[in-house]
């Protein structure tokens, strides 16, 4: 027990430790002071820049910056559909897959286009290893950059700044942030045995019986597996995802992809902080999420390390619940894997989160309905201090004060705005087509699990695509035949149609307004004239207010998914501790 508690408390002391460091790297890079990579990459930007067209770094208003990153993304979502359609005639197949059925191809493309990474399918038996490279890699660069750019427009209107240029932000994000980190991260992957290659798989006779064959599926891992984490996408070459020993052989390589997956949105925040000159107040929202995270950690990981109690009754002796698990890696590692994938909406996954006990459940679902533990790649951030907002309009009705922060007032919009992005959008994503759903379980759900353990899937997979996460509880029916299978005569079904066009819905609801919302709402921020502190100003950079803002974010937050926790892990935590479940 105490070494699984050790190796959390070390992992998290190396994110703390790297947070200041990459923050300020990040504001160097986005307020374009100099950084060690200027000599090798100030002119590959400017050659990036004349290629695109962006002959200046005009600032762009908030409709603006939100078309130029609606355009750009239809743009790529349509090469990546039209890329895995006809990936049977392009090159670098060598496993000669076809292609999968339209809305299988569709649900893809939108949502790795969106940072989601949602998977209806297994990766190697059913895409290219050109359409993995150049469709999907190509994706987790771009949707990552897009989300990281929300993040810095959106910092730099609340600090009264223009919002900039998305393209500029856009090459940027990826020539001086993802890219320098993913080949260093992607060599030690390799170093840890993660392979790299462009060979077919690997046909070996089995331990069983030497004349029975096995194909063992290799392909251009490593350098995928770390922007899948690096930016928050999830997004696994093969089936199984970050479980598979080619994802993440060991316990080194489990080190590297949780440190990747956290260090952009818990230094975001310091990040934030240097824009405002006020990084007290970072520390202080970084300790208020801080503490929310760890919650939830030792919340999962008890659920984990004291097991099933039914199954505990027949062993004659607590054991830790290690179903859907790899050895290697165990209850605490697997624990602190699944809340920090949930919460930094990565959705990369070493275990079976439908395994979970239902701590696991409650965090995790918990985790994408809130979305600011530590939230998605950028727009988490930004959702953070949306709740600051509505917290600051708050507190100041509450005690008589002027509703300021950073020194600008808030007002009817800026508090329609964010009551909009956190009220009304991500439930609407999640309710509407989970209801649906619902209503027709045996034509639509594909449920595996009867009672509270199945609709807790159904609502995850929904949750996972609005909170643009991926991952999911699984046991849900939500695929279609894989190209293979298709050859071989099969069928599509209804129940996987209408689960990857559901989740389409989702996952642009959850994407795109929010996105718009906050553009408009750091727009309106950076118009807004400074006024000068006051013995009457509200001041946001005390532990008090951070406090209030904690419970603004459980009240509003928590309190909106409640029901549906309730009937989800609540109601399954009940069944178990009454020996039914």
């Amino acid at each position: 027990m105490l070494q699984g508690w050790l190796q959390i408390a070390l992992t998290l002391l190396i994110v703390v430790a790297i947070t200041p460091f990459f923050g300020r790297y990040m504001a160097r890079v986005f307020q374009e002071q100099r950084t060690l990579l200027d000599p090798i990459l100030n002119g590959v930007e400017r050659l990036v820049y004349s290629l695109i067209g962006v002959a200046t770094k005009e600032d762009m208003t908030g409709w603006q910056y939100a078309r130029a990153i609606l355009y750009s993304n239809v743009v790529m979502g349509v090469f990546v559909f039209l890329l895995i359609l006809n990936q049977g005639w392009l090159p670098l197949n060598p496993t000669n897959l076809g292609a999968p059925t339209w809305d299988t191809a569709l649900h893809t493309a939108i949502s790795f286009i969106t940072n989601t990474n949602q998977q209806h399918y297994s990766g190697e038996t059913y895409l290219s290893y050109g359409s993995q490279m150049f469709g999907l890699g190509f994706h987790m660069f771009t949707s990552a950059a897009t989300g990281l750019c929300v993040a810095i427009a959106f910092i730099r209107g609340l600090t009264g700044r223009p919002l900039g240029n998305f393209y500029v932000d856009l090459t940027r994000s990826i020539t001086r942030v993802l890219l320098p980190i993913c080949i260093v991260g992607g060599i030690a992957l390799m170093a840890a045995g993660v392979p790299e290659t462009l060979a077919g798989p690997v046909v070996i006779p089995t331990l069983e019986d030497p004349n029975i064959s096995q194909a063992i599926a290799l392909g251009p891992v490593a350098h995928f597996e770390i922007i899948k984490e690096l930016g928050e996408n999830g997004g696994g070459f093969f089936g199984i995802n970050s479980a598979h020993p080619f994802e993440n052989p060991n316990g080194f390589s489990n080190l590297i992809e949780i440190v990747a997956m956290l260090s952009i949105p818990t230094s975001l925040i310091y990040t934030y902080g240097l824009f405002a000159n006020n990084t007290k107040q970072a520390w202080l929202v970084y300790g208020m999420v801080g503490v929310i995270y760890v919650i939830f950690i030792i919340i999962t990981a008890i659920g984990e390390y004291n097991g099933n109690p039914a199954v505990n009754a027949l062993l004659g002796s607590t054991q830790p619940n290690l179903e859907g698990k790899e050895v290697r890696f165990g209850w605490a590692q697997s624990a602190l894997f699944a809340v920090s994938t949930t919460g930094t909406m990565c959705g990369a996954v070493n275990s079976l989160h439908d395994s979970f006990m239902p701590n696991g459940g409650f965090v995790t679902l918990s985790n994408m309905f809130l979305q600011i533990v530590w939230g998605g790649q950028g727009t988490g951030t930004a959702y953070l201090f949306a709740y600051l907002i509505l917290a600051v309009f708050a507190t100041g009705l509450m005690v008589g004060r002027t509703p300021e922060f950073l020194g600008r007032k808030i007002e009817k919009r800026e508090v329609v705005l964010a009551s909009f992005l956190i009220l009304l959008v991500h439930p609407i994503a999640i309710m509407i087509p989970a209801g649906i759903t619902l209503a027709f379980p045996d034509q639509l759900s594909g449920i595996s699990n009867p009672g509270f353990h199945g609709f807790a899937q159904v609502i995850y997979e929904y949750a996972s695509a609005a909170a643009n996460n991926g991952s999911g509880f699984e046991g849900l029916g939500d695929g279609q035949p894989s190209p293979l299978a298709i050859a071989g005569g099969a069928q599509p079904t209804i129940t996987g149609l209408w689960w990857n066009l559901s989740a389409c819905f989702s996952l642009l609801a959850g994407r795109y307004i929010p996105i718009i919302g906050l553009l408009l709402l750091a727009d309106s921020m950076s118009r807004k004239q400074q006024v000068p502190f006051t013995a009457g100003t509200l001041r946001t950079d005390t532990g008090l207010f951070t406090g209030v803002t904690a419970g603004v974010i459980l009240i509003l937050g928590a309190l909106t998914f409640f029901p549906v926790l309730a009937f989800g892990p609540i109601g399954e935590a009940f069944l178990i501790a009454r020996g039914i479940g």
